[in-house]
């Protein structure tokens, strides 16, 4: 417990205000809600367990603050546009299976704003080639047909021709490697980004595929489109998810922003 200040991991001599100056401290700093949140939330935890085994005699946890947040109170990270046509440019150049595998879902995540959730349960089924859409299985597992954009439906079909793997299994997309399962997780979908990522030589401070999504809303926004229209093509169920990308529409925000006065009256 040297991080509050004490010089000697001594619990019993801890005080309140060491427990609230490295909050202060710490929690804010470079920090997320939720990670600023983990903090406090650990730390409250550990006080409470001292304070069961009597290493500290005071009820430290109750004096540990709470982190300020609001409901959609940060703004979307999104990757700029430049960068997404770097990425699905540089995803042509591999041929391989796994690289017609890994573009035909950077197209998903980035033309059709999938989850990477949405990418992993999509089965051969939920393609209609005839009539060009797919039916996504979207949160709460309600289904969405979308229209299949033709160089999207391309990368689909040089896959599941060249590079998806014989299987019994239904899903679209599956491991490179046997026994060729379905792949597991949204860390998979993430990874692949990354390394796509390196691959076209793009320095982005990426923490996931969701960012893919958000770089197609603020796209759609740019180009006028209603937030309406984009929480449709996002299949949001609720307005409110749709309404924070309003906040990245900065020439929008100056139009309706009130001048500052220079002085009171």
């Amino acid at each position: 417990m040297s991080v509050c200040g004490a010089e000697e991991p001594q619990l019993a001599g801890i005080s309140a205000r060491q427990i609230t100056d490295y909050i202060r401290r710490n929690a804010p700093r470079g920090r997320t809600f939720s990670q600023a949140k983990n903090i406090v939330t650990s730390l409250r935890s550990f006080l409470r367990f001292a304070r069961y085994r009597d290493f500290i005699q005071t009820d430290l946890a109750a004096v540990v603050p709470s982190v300020a947040g609001w409901s959609m109170a940060s703004i979307p990270r999104a990757m700029p546009g430049e960068q997404v046509r770097t990425l699905l440019a540089a995803s042509k150049t591999c041929r391989t299976p796994v690289g017609l595998r890994n573009r035909a879902i950077l197209l998903l995540l980035a033309r059709l704003g999938l989850r990477a959730g949405e990418v992993i349960r999509l089965e051969l089924a939920d393609i209609d080639w005839n009539e060009g859409f797919l039916r996504v299985s979207s949160k709460g597992r309600s289904e969405r047909p979308m229209p299949l954009p033709y160089d999207v439906g391309e990368a689909i079909a040089a896959y599941l021709e060249h590079g998806r793997p014989e299987s019994t299994s239904r899903n679209v997309f599956l491991r490179s490697r046997a026994p060729f399962d379905v792949l597991g997780s949204h860390s998979d979908i993430c990874m692949i980004v990354r390394r796509a990522l390196t691959r076209a030589g793009i320095k982005a401070n990426i923490t996931g595929s969701h960012q893919l999504r958000h770089a197609l809303a603020v796209d759609m926004l740019q180009q006028g489109l209603s937030l309406t229209e984009i929480g449709q093509m996002l299949r949001h169920r609720s307005a409110d998810a749709t309404r924070r990308y309003a906040k990245v529409d900065l020439d929008a925000l100056r139009e309706i922003a009130l001048p500052w006065p220079e002085t009171m009256p």
